[in-house]
C-alpha cells in the first residue's frame, strides 16, 4: 500500500510503500508518549525504507533517545526518530539494526488507513498514570513488547499489502 504523509506545517512530505499498514499497535512507552503524544501512545506502521521518498529534507531533525540498561546506566538508542524541525511533528522511526524497515507514525499519514480488527496495547508498564487504556474485545495487552512482530500480526490476519 502506498502511504503519503506530512508534518503539520507542510514543510516535510513523504511517501513510502507499506506492506504492514494496519495501525493496530499502540505503544505507551515514555519515548513514544513524550515525542509523539496522541492519547498517551503512538502507533507505528511498517514500511520499506528503500521506498521512502522525502520532500523538505532540510527541515528534518533526528532524535535518538537515551535509554537505561538494567543497571540504570544511560545508553544512546540507535533508533532515529525523524521529526519536522519547523513544527515538531513526529514522522517516522528508522533503526540501523533493521535497515530495510522504516516505521512511520500513523498520526503523520494522510492516506486513509485500514481499520484494524483489534489492537495490541504494548509497553503498558511505562504508561503514564493518567492514561486510560481504551480497549475493545479481542485487544491484547503487554507490559513490554509482544512476542508477535508487526509482520506476524499482519500475516496471521491475512491483511498484508503487496
Amino acid at each position: 500500500m502506498l502511504l503519503e504523509g506530512s508534518c503539520h506545517c507542510g514543510a516535510v512530505r513523504f511517501r513510502l510503500h507499506a506492506r504492514y499498514p494496519y495501525p493496530y499497535n499502540l505503544c505507551y512507552c515514555s519515548i513514544c508518549r513524550k515525542t509523539a503524544g496522541g492519547g498517551g501512545y503512538a502507533i507505528n506502521l511498517g514500511g520499506s525504507y528503500d521506498s521512502l521518498e522525502v520532500e523538505g529534507r532540510e527541515y528534518l531533525h533526528v532524535y535518538s533517545a537515551t535509554l537505561r540498561d538494567g543497571t540504570g546506566e544511560p545508553k544512546q538508542s540507535p533508533a532515529q526518530r525523524n521529526f519536522c524541525g519547523a513544527c515538531g511533528t513526529a514522522l517516522w522511526v528508522w533503526d540501523p539494526r533493521w535497515p530495510e524497515l522504516v516505521h512511520p507514525f500513523a498520526s503523520a499519514i494522510d492516506s486513509p488507513l485500514p481499520a484494524p480488527p483489534h489492537r495490541t496495547h504494548m509497553m503498558l508498564a511505562s504508561r503514564a498514570p493518567w492514561v486510560k487504556v481504551c480497549d475493545a474485545p479481542g485487544d491484547q495487552h503487554f507490559d513490554t513488547y509482544p512476542r508477535e512482530s508487526l509482520a506476524e500480526w499482519h500475516q496471521r490476519l491475512g491483511v498484508e499489502s503487496d
